[in-house]
């Protein structure tokens, strides 16, 4: 059986790195941690006290990954991941990773250094690398919000979004439009954000409307955010009269924004929002919902239904979207 010294050998690095690798990843270089999950992938290592796990059945323990837990989004789909367990004896183990632009080191090392008997993966994007190991060692995978080829995965089309609210906002006789996103994380990976601003942009080009940069912002995702990028847009020459936030908590700050200003909502600035989060009724927030409940539950249901029978073929579900008209717009 290789040992971690055999790795550090052929990875030339100490053990003690190597050992950081599998209990800190996020405090080891890139490329080294790339160099010693290669050589490890080459010669089968697995740390002794994972392969004591492996031997046994099972520990019992689903972990579920995502970036930035305290996000409501994330809370409401491991509401559903838990409705989906509740009457098992599963333990659920979440793990929080800073961004949805990069693939975490923690994510690289969980097939080799976690205990877990499977794993849902919020929101994060898979390299094939990371697909592959996790396949290797045999770690049942399902994704939410994201998709890769190895694994089933239960996700949205953030186009049909950004049609949704694009359509509406004409129906209502709007001409001139601002879109308002979180800022990126990172460089790697194609954000919810981009994929409806670009379906939104593309239905209003359509009727002939212009979406120009300068009517976009990203910024930091709180309400401060939204109703700073709100102000910058309201200060435009020719401000627009209808606001699409990737987010409902963007939208809220839009929202304040207007409010700060005396404009009338709708009737002077329409506001519309994404994800029908608790904050959007009482705020009367027009705005697209998504079923987060149940993508949890569903991917839960699916994993299980993995770990009871092996060999499951890959299948991708997508969920439909909805636009809730309140007053907002």
């Amino acid at each position: 059986m290789a040992t971690i010294y055999d790795v550090a050998k052929l990875a030339e690095v100490s053990p003690s790195t190597v050992s950081l690798a599998l209990n800190n990843p996020g405090r080891v270089k890139p490329s080294t941690l790339q160099r010693i999950l290669q050589v490890a992938d080459e010669i089968g290592f697995v740390p002794k006290t994972e392969a004591v796990t492996r031997a046994r059945r099972g520990v019992g323990r689903l972990g579920v990954m995502a970036p930035l837990t305290s996000y409501p989004s994330f809370g409401r789909r491991l509401n559903g991941v838990l409705r989906a367990t509740r009457d098992s004896s599963w333990e659920i183990v979440v793990y929080d990773q800073e961004s949805a632009a990069v693939t975490s080191p923690t994510l690289a090392m969980i097939p080799l250094t976690r205990r877990l008997d499977g794993l849902i993966i919020m929101s994060l994007p898979v390299d094939d690398v990371v697909a592959q190991r996790l396949v290797t060692q045999q770690l049942p995978t399902v994704l939410v919000d994201t998709q890769h080829s190895l694994f089933s995965s239960v996700a949205i089309d953030d186009g049909e979004g950004g049609r949704l609210v694009a359509e509406y906002l004409l129906e209502r006789g709007h001409e001139r439009f601002a879109f308002v996103s979180e800022e990126k994380r990172g460089q790697r990976g194609h954000l919810r954000p981009e994929a409806r601003l670009e379906a939104f942009r593309k239905t209003l080009a359509g009727a002939g409307l212009d979406l120009p940069d300068s009517h976009v912002r990203h910024v930091s995702y709180m309400v401060e955010g939204g109703r700073r990028a709100a102000h910058e847009l309201l200060n435009l020459p020719v401000r627009p009269t209808a606001i699409f936030a990737h987010d409902d908590i963007l939208a809220s700050g839009v929202l304040m924004a207007a409010r700060d200003r005396g404009l009338r909502v709708p009737e002077e600035l329409a506001v519309v929002g994404f994800d029908d989060a608790d904050v959007a009724e009482p705020l009367g927030l027009t705005t697209v919902r998504q079923p987060l409940e149940e993508s949890g539950e569903l991917a839960a249901q699916i994993l299980l239904g993995q770990l009871a029978t092996p060999g499951r073929s890959v299948h991708q579900t997508t969920l439909r979207l909805s636009l809730v008209v309140r007053s907002s717009a």
